[in-house]
């Protein structure tokens, strides 16, 4: 055996460890610049859904020309009257007086009937348990012409963990749209909701303004997650890399 074949058998126990490091390497790295493309795409989401919410209302998209990814959380008016008789509430938590806690309650969901005849889900915002029945409220009610702000949203679909609504009973989890109205009797309405925006000075019940723009974003957090993953791996094999090429050949078979 020559002086050089230790050390080539050493480069050789290599070849596997390293390949399967690049490969690694490689899929960390990806992961993070995937991450990063994640988040500017989640700021230009942001920014336009903060700038929709906030412009000025305009009348809501005509059903067949209905798109969710270009149409929601759109600033929209409707003018119309309440069919508070067929109002529909949906369990709901909302913010609470003290930071931290929520409020149980319900969202009353209330069809409104447009100028043109067509009808529209209306989120007129939130009420607490002890309000559940409309005749505690009736000073809430709004009779007659009126005319109604808000932002458009999709169906809600009912999540993993969210119980399935009993329509019998007239108990929902979800803001079904499709659902609510076959429940309701209501035939056909607008393939969107409007949720109602909130009344400055309100003291009655229910409350609008209560959705919230608040889109988790960590993919920065993310990235560097797997950015560090990545420095660690490169700081391992180097040091495995180095110790198999130095340690003699006794040290390895050890």
């Amino acid at each position: 055996m020559t002086a050089t074949e230790p050390q080539r058998a050493a480069w050789r126990d290599l070849v596997a460890p390293g390949l399967a490091s690049l490969i690694a390497l490689a899929i960390l790295l990806g992961l993070g610049t995937w991450q990063l493309e994640r988040k500017a795409w989640k700021e230009d989401l942001i920014l336009r859904l903060v700038r929709q919410t906030r412009a000025e209302p305009v009348a809501p998209p005509a059903a067949e020309s209905w798109d969710p990814a270009r149409d929601e959380f759109r600033h929209v008016r409707v003018a119309g009257q309440f069919l508070n008789d067929r109002e529909t509430l949906v369990h709901g938590l909302a913010p609470g007086e003290t930071p931290g806690r929520a409020l149980q309650g319900y969202y009353v969901l209330t069809p409104f009937r447009r100028e043109d005849g067509s009808l529209v889900l209306v989120n007129r915002g939130f009420v607490p348990t002890e309000l559940k029945a409309q005749g505690d409220r009736r000073d809430g009610l709004i009779d007659g012409p009126t005319t109604v702000t808000g932002i458009l949203r999709a169906s809600e679909a009912r999540g993993m963990f969210v119980p399935e609504p009993d329509p019998a009973r007239g108990e929902w989890f979800n803001r079904d749209i499709t659902g609510i109205a076959a429940a309701r009797g209501l035939g056909t309405v607008e393939p969107y909701l409007i949720e109602a925006d909130a009344v400055p000075g309100q003291t009655t019940w229910p409350r609008g303004g209560q959705l919230r723009v608040d889109l988790p974003n960590n993919h920065l957090q993310y990235a560097f997650t797997w950015f560090g993953l990545a420095a660690c791996l490169i700081g391992v094999f180097s040091v495995f890399a180095w110790r198999r090429l130095h340690d003699s050949p006794a040290a390895r078979a050890a």
